[in-house]
């Protein structure tokens, strides 16, 4: 005889209490469903781009580059304000204000990849396949960095007032080096990897390692492109800014949900425009100085914290604004007439 119905249902029974009880389950200090949630969009904005966007080797112009981040733009607005849904408004500032910190901090980042890519001549053709697969870094790199400075948060308060005075510190430092250019002449980083591992002196198409024959041994061996020496210091550069922007967020708030997600997507927001950043980075002399006072700022109110005052946070995103639309229109009336750096073009 088959077995009766009420038998499946208290099968399915412990099945969907043990799915629904993982899924609340407490995370980090949130709901496991919120961050399956954005994993799964961060996901899809991944398999989207690499996958049907860019699924051919093509140069981006700077049309699509604005048209992309409109999109990344979109999307993170659309997912901070199902934050200020679930969580509340305090959580939805929080989101919205360590996305513009972060895209903020985060814009000297890509200036920075600019000079890399041109020191090494990677033509714009292959520059999106080492930004993607960067991404991928920034996404590990981040969750540690973050998981580390919120433990240390959690087990020693004091550790803010280091973050504060380091962010202060940094700030000042910035209006001093405002002018310099990002060298990669005698980078110690470069010279290591040219030392410790066999590079092509040529770009061999967008592959990142090739087989060839090593002139020392009269062998066959692995040698590593420009195009993979690029992604390496690309990674490397982005931790060096993120020891930056990750103590920056911890002043608007602690909550590694909040600090990760705003992160991530500023992070992908930022890589979309490159190409239209890029080639106007002559219209953005005096950004620093504007990067440089932010990270003033929010390194005295993350300094305060730890006292017992707290800056409200609708406050730090209208300054963050004001202060990063400053500079940017003082830069681009101060460069209205300034002809645009040569850009590197696919080569052969």
């Amino acid at each position: 005889m088959s077995e009766p119905h009420g038998g499946n249902n208290n099968t399915k029974g412990p099945a969907m209490e043990f799915i629904q009880a993982l899924l609340f389950s407490d995370f980090l200090g949130t709901p496991s469903y919120f961050w399956l949630i954005f994993i799964s969009v961060v996901i899809g904005l991944l398999v989207l781009d690499l996958g049907v966007l860019h699924k051919g080797t093509r140069e981006i112009e700077a049309k699509e580059s604005f048209i992309l981040y409109g999109g990344y733009m979109a999307i993170a607005f659309i997912f901070g304000a199902w934050v200020w849904y679930a969580r509340g408004a305090q959580s939805g500032l929080e989101f919205y204000t360590g996305y513009l910190i972060e895209q903020s901090l985060a814009m000297d980042n890509i200036f920075v990849i600019a000079t890399v890519f041109a020191y090494l001549k990677i033509p714009r053709l292959y520059q999106h396949r080492v930004l993607f697969w960067g991404i991928l870094g920034v996404i590990l790199f981040r969750a540690i960095l973050i998981g580390l400075g919120a433990a240390l948060v959690m087990s020693f308060s004091w550790i803010l007032f280091l973050f504060g005075a380091f962010l202060v510190f940094t700030g000042l430092k910035m209006f001093k080096t405002s002018h310099d250019k990002p060298s990669l002449e005698d980078n110690w980083l470069l010279r290591f990897i040219k030392k410790r591992f066999r590079v092509t002196d040529e770009l061999h198409g967008e592959k990142f390692t090739v087989r060839q024959i090593d002139p020392k041994t009269g062998k066959m061996a692995l040698f590593i492109t420009p195009l993979f020496v690029s992604l390496i210091i690309v990674e490397f550069v982005d931790l060096i800014f993120a020891v930056d922007s990750v103590p920056a967020i911890f002043a608007v708030t602690q909550d590694p949900f909040i600090v990760y997600t705003s992160n991530i997507f500023a992070i992908l927001g930022l890589r979309a425009l490159y190409f239209a950043l890029a080639a106007a980075m002559h219209r953005f002399k005096y950004l620093q100085y504007s990067l440089a006072v932010i990270l003033v700022l929010v390194g005295i109110k993350i300094f305060l914290v730890p006292l017992g005052i707290k800056i409200d946070t609708a406050i730090s995103l209208a300054v963050t604004i004001s202060v990063l639309a400053s500079g940017i229109l003082w830069s681009l009336w101060k460069t209205r007439n300034d002809m645009p750096e040569p850009v590197s073009k696919a080569a052969d």
